[in-house]
């Protein structure tokens, strides 16, 4: 793994009151690379996700993102990410062309580059014919995709995702991370959450949190054989849900049985 790092964390607290939401986080992430970010609810990724955005500061330790300083440079951070939830944050009362246009704005893009970056997004999403339709007029699958050509229509050095394929036919969500491929391979950062764990496999590494604490962080491959695992949700299980891992082996033995 090259040693460009675009997020560094080191010993992130994050506590609201006496509850620490975050447990003295370390991790890094490097240009270019898909990285999973799994946990069960309630396990912190969001409260650690805001952090990453800027849109939260923490209670201590060192993050930086992007070259800035997360607690000294929010704004910094905001101009050099792109982020997409699950909502999609489109404006349903816009048109798509619209849309596309409005984010440029937001994202500080130069007035005379946003229509032709616009034109040029569309063409390339084969979306021309959409162009003056209302985003709530369109199909989902075609949000999603137009959600994360936003995110990133400003290429930023990084992009984060959270839940991003929730709601979508598996043929759209494998669409989707072929759109988070060709992302990647264009040097932007894809940091990604999902609780699809077959989604986890795609990834280049992945962390796994539980109750505040990164516990377990490598590649798919090298967690399946760490934890001596079949998959990433049998590894998911086991340490996230650990009550549930012996009734997961359980089913899977009877269900090779029959």
């Amino acid at each position: 793994m090259p040693s460009n790092a675009v997020i560094s964390v080191r010993n992130l607290v994050k506590k609201f009151g006496n509850f620490v939401a975050n447990d003295n986080l370390n991790f890094e992430v490097y240009e270019g690379e898909i990285f999973g970010f799994l946990g069960a609810n309630g396990a912190g990724k969001t409260t650690a996700l805001r952090i990453l955005s800027g849109l939260s500061e923490p209670t201590s330790g060192k993050v930086m993102v992007a070259g800035f300083d997360a607690k000294k440079e929010p704004e910094q951070i905001k101009k050099n990410i792109g982020y997409m939830c699950q909502k999609f944050s489109l404006y349903e009362d816009l048109t798509v062309r619209e849309n596309i246009m409005l984010y440029g704005g937001i994202y500080g893009m130069r007035k005379k580059l946003i229509p032709e970056r616009t034109e040029s997004l569309l063409e390339r999403l084969q979306f021309q014919e959409y162009g003056n339709r209302l985003i709530s007029d369109l199909p989902l699958g075609l949000k999603q995709k137009l959600a994360f050509s936003v995110a990133v229509l400003h290429e930023p050095k990084i992009v984060f995702l959270d839940e991003p394929t929730g709601g979508v036919d598996p043929i759209t969500r494998r669409q989707f991370w072929e759109m988070i491929y060709e992302t990647a391979a264009r040097g932007i950062t894809v940091f990604v959450t999902t609780h699809y764990m077959d989604e986890a496999e795609y990834c280049d590494r992945i962390s796994i949190m539980s109750d505040g604490k990164i516990v377990a962080l490598d590649t798919p491959e090298g967690l399946k054989k760490q934890y001596g695992a079949e998959s990433v949700e049998e590894v998911f299980i086991k340490i996230a849900r650990p009550a549930l891992a012996e009734t997961f082996l359980h089913t899977e033995k009877t269900e090779e049985q029959n």
